[in-house]
């Protein structure tokens, strides 16, 4: 139980990443708000975390939008009576260079990264200071801290969500905000299965990683737990692979 009676918001919790955590936090002990624009996959995971006995609710959000934000915390706050713990999970991929790009996709991809991630962590972080402390995860990328082709918008979004974490954390430390984010590998879900089309490609983006394979969203979510619970204490601003070693070399 090591997030027991602690209040957590989980932004892109209708599938992949975001789903595994939101039950493994409420595995945890956590009270889980699950937070997304897909309310069937919300409510799903809603549904599966009290199968298993466990505290959750489902809030429709849309992270791009400021006053949809604020009352994501807002009715986190008025449900829970607090928040401690927020995952700013939520994200999507683009497979573009810049002369190929078009505006619209640019500016959509850098809404949904990283001003989803302002705006959620502007609208939370005055309620952890009223509890005096929390923990906030952003989910970057390797992409955030190694560069790709054909990607442009998303290592834009994501190198400018690690440095924000930086920033971040530097901001809030006297306030006992841990402030940190996470880059995966590539992961078994939703998002990544839409880009392999074949049993060769699969192979191909698992060879990437000196693993072998890609990571399951478990996998990812325990690091989450780690960076939420009060075993990283000491833990802020800090960029944590979980990559199977794709930026070790």
């Amino acid at each position: 139980m090591r997030l027991k009676d602690k209040v957590a918001i989980i932004t892109g919790a209708a599938s992949g990443i975001g789903k595994a955590t939101a039950k493994l936090f409420a595995e945890h002990g956590a009270k889980v708000v699950v937070a997304d624009i897909d309310k069937h996959g919300g409510n799903q995971t809603v549904h599966n975390i009290k199968e298993n006995g466990n505290e959750a609710i489902f809030i429709h959000t849309d992270v791009t939008i400021k006053m949809q934000t604020k009352q994501m915390v807002a009715q986190t706050v008025n449900t829970y009576a607090k928040l401690d713990i927020l995952f700013n999970n939520a994200g999507i991929a683009m497979r573009l260079p810049v002369a190929e790009l078009p505006e619209a996709d640019w500016h959509r991809c850098l809404d949904v990264n990283l001003t989803g991630v302002f705006l959620c962590a502007k609208a939370a972080i005055p309620a952890m200071q009223r509890n005096s402390g929390g923990s906030i995860i952003n989910m970057s990328s390797i992409y955030g801290i190694v560069g790709a082709d054909v990607r442009a918008a998303y290592v834009a979004s994501k190198g400018a969500v690690t440095n924000l974490t930086r920033g971040m954390a530097l901001d809030y430390a006297q306030d006992n905000i841990r402030v940190n984010c996470i880059c995966p590998g590539f992961v078994e879900t939703p998002l990544v299965a839409g880009v392999i089309k074949t049993p060769e490609e699969y192979q191909q983006l698992a060879d990437k990683h000196p693993m072998r394979r890609l990571a399951q969203p478990e996998e990812i979510a325990y690091g989450a737990l780690y960076l939420a619970s009060d075993e990283s204490a000491f833990v802020t601003g800090i960029a944590l692979p979980i990559d199977g070693g794709y930026t070790a070399g």
